[in-house]
C-alpha cells in the first residue's frame, strides 16, 4: 500500500500547491500551474510504478492537475480565459519538446555524465510526442466546452462538482483514447493495449474525483488585488 497511499499524498500536495498558487498570484499563478504541469507530466509519464496491482505512468497526478486548472479559470474567469490557458499548456508542451531535441543533439564533452539520461528522458519516440499533443489539445478544449455548457444550464454552486466531474471524466477518456491509439496501438499486442488503456483511465478516473473538494475551495479563495 506504499505507493497507493503515496500517491493520495501526493495528489493532495499537487492540488494544495495549485491552490495557493492561485492565492497568492491570482490568475497568473493559474498560467503558470497549467504551463508547469503540463511540461512535468509528460517527463513523469516515462516513469511506470505499480498501484492497486496495475502496472501505471506516473504522470496521471500532475496531468489531471491540469484539468483542475481550466476548471478553476472557467468558473473564475470564464471560457475565453480558460481556452486561452489550453493553449499556453500546448505550447509549453511543445516548445519543451523542439528545444529539448536542439539540445540533445550537441555533441557533449568527453567528461559529461547526463547526456544519456537526457536522451532517456527527452528523446522521445515521435508517436509518444505527437499522441500527447494531440491528445492534450482535443481532451483539454473539449473539457472547457463542456464545463461551460453544463455552466450555463446549472450554474447554481451546490451543483458545482457536477460540472467538475462531468466534463473532467468525459474529456479524461477521451484524452486516454486518443493517446493511447497514437502512441502504443499496434505497438503492443490488443490485450496489453487495452490494459494500459483501462488503468490510465481509471487513474485519471480516481484524479478528477480527488480534485472536487479543491475547486470548492478555489471558487471561494480571496483573490490577490
Amino acid at each position: 500500500m506504499y505507493n497507493e497511499l503515496w500517491g493520495l499524498l501526493y495528489a493532495i500536495v499537487s492540488f494544495s500547491l495549485l491552490l495557493v498558487s492561485l492565492r497568492i498570484f491570482g490568475k497568473s499563478g493559474i498560467l503558470v500551474w497549467i504551463a508547469f504541469a503540463t511540461i512535468l507530466a509528460n517527463i513523469q509519464v516515462l516513469k511506470t510504478v505499480e498501484l492497486f496491482g496495475l502496472t501505471a505512468t506516473l504522470g496521471n497526478v500532475l496531468y489531471g492537475s491540469s484539468f483542475l486548472a481550466t476548471d478553476i479559470l472557467n468558473e473564475r474567469y470564464g471560457e475565453k480565459e480558460a481556452k486561452k490557458a489550453v493553449w499556453l499548456g500546448f505550447f509549453s508542451l511543445g516548445m519543451m519538446i523542439i528545444t529539448m531535441q536542439f539540445g540533445l543533439r550537441f555533441i557533449p564533452h568527453s567528461e559529461d555524465f547526463a547526456q544519456g539520461s537526457l536522451e532517456t528522458i527527452f528523446g522521445l519516440v515521435p508517436r509518444i510526442a505527437l499522441g500527447s499533443l494531440i491528445a492534450y489539445i482535443i481532451s483539454q478544449y473539449f473539457d472547457v466546452w463542456v464545463y461551460s455548457k453544463i455552466k450555463a444550464m446549472i450554474p447554481s454552486d451546490r451543483l458545482l462538482w457536477v460540472r467538475n466531474n462531468v466534463s473532467t471524466m468525459i474529456s479524461q477518456l477521451l484524452d486516454t483514447t486518443i493517446f493511447c491509439t497514437i502512441a502504443f496501438l499496434g505497438t503492443y499486442p490488443m490485450e496489453t493495449w487495452i490494459q494500459i488503456f483501462i488503468t490510465t483511465y481509471v487513474l485519471k478516473f480516481l484524479v478528477a474525483a480527488l480534485d472536487t473538494p479543491f475547486l470548492y475551495i478555489a471558487k471561494k479563495i480571496k483573490l490577490p488585488e
